[in-house]
């Protein structure tokens, strides 16, 4: 983080040139090996552990926690519904096993002794946008049926973020949202209409416990948050780079 809003030393593997952000040190720790990572935490007070992918997130945040000092703040950025989207079956954990894989991680974290702040969020614009763009690489596009999200803006997360790093150790908070529930297949024609494409849509149904429980709403937040629409952040581009017009 920059500015006099906060003062912090993070872990951050940085692909290009950073000297663009005045005070602000970087230093690479490698959370996937273990390498680097308890160097580059050294007087260390709290710690953004935003450092999730599609794979591995356990041991990563199981590898952070043991490489910090007793006392640092761990704030970490989970999904909404972690807790409440069962991943059982092979097929559960073949479209879904993120859930879990973040419930396991947010786990780990709060078991591991250190002060602790973990923000759940739902899906992010820029996150939906990706899979708008490979699903509609498809001429017809297969779309699981009664599959809702609520798209969020990522500068509120960011901005969340922020606050909580700067604040006490607050535990689990209050679920972060944006502000309209949509189905996939709304997302997905707004995301055609907007790049000048046509596609066909088919629903389909998917089996397990998982997607009975997404159809029913439990990656969705309580009540609704603020922010960009879907459409907002669509009309907001003036183009989608890698997008046809």
């Amino acid at each position: 983080m920059t500015g006099d809003r906060a003062a912090l030393t993070g872990v951050k593997h940085v692909p290009g040139d950073p000297s663009g952000l005045a005070g602000v040190e970087y230093v690479a720790g490698d959370l996937a090996t273990g390498a680097g990572v308890e160097q580059a935490a050294r007087d260390v007070t709290t710690v953004l552990h935003l450092a999730g992918g599609s794979s591995g997130d356990v041991d990563k945040a199981r590898i952070l926690v043991r490489a910090l000092a007793p006392g640092t703040h761990v704030v970490f950025i989970s999904v909404v519904g972690a807790d409440r989207v069962p991943v059982v079956s092979r097929v559960d954990r073949a479209m879904f096993g993120y859930f879990a894989d973040q419930l396991a991680a947010e786990r780990v974290i709060a078991e591991s002794g250190l002060p602790w702040t973990t923000l759940r969020a739902t899906q992010f614009h820029d996150l939906t946008l990706l899979v708008a763009r490979q699903m509609t690489k498809l001429p017809v596009i297969p779309v699981p049926a009664g599959v809702r999200f609520q798209p969020l803006d990522a500068g509120l997360v960011a901005t969340r973020l922020v606050e909580l790093a700067l604040g006490a150790p607050a535990g689990l908070v209050e679920d972060l949202a944006g502000p309209r529930v949509e189905g996939m297949d709304a997302l997905l024609r707004a995301y055609l209409k907007k790049t000048g494409q046509r596609r066909l849509l088919v629903p389909m149904r998917l089996g397990g416990r998982a997607y009975a429980a997404i159809r029913a709403g439990a990656n969705l937040a309580a009540s609704p948050g603020t922010g960009l629409t879907w459409d907002g952040f669509l009309g907001a581009a003036t183009a989608l780079p890698g997008d046809k017009p």
